[in-house]
């Protein structure tokens, strides 16, 4: 890989998501100095942490699906990319957000 490419994309990904997290400190600030009901701000508060661990819950699934897959390449001994290899890793990523969706139904 050219990292002469990659620095430029994760400069340009890092100042997005710090632009993203400004925003979002300011939002809850404005909402909080607007005078809204406790109510309201525990309510918000409360939804960002569950998405952040639903967030978290998703990503870990869908990883190790995608570890999975990669095992079940590596152990089927396929070395080029092929039309198999990618609808492996398709179908991994794919059972592991079904796996999320049925959990957090559980959780919710």
């Amino acid at each position: 890989m050219d990292f002469a490419v990659l620095i430029p994309i994760s400069l340009f990904v890092c100042i997005a998501y710090a632009i993203k997290v400004c925003v979002d400190a300011r939002v809850r600030r404005q909402m909080v100095n607007a005078g809204g009901s406790e109510e309201l701000v525990n309510s918000v508060l409360r939804d960002e942490e569950l998405r952040r661990r639903h967030s978290s819950l998703r990503w870990g699934i869908v990883l190790v699906a995608l570890a999975l897959g990669f095992g079940l390449i590596q152990w089927f001994g396929w070395q080029d990319v092929t039309p198999g290899l990618v609808a492996v890793l398709a179908g991994a990523t794919g059972l592991g957000n079904l796996a999320f969706f049925a959990i957090s139904r559980k959780l919710g």
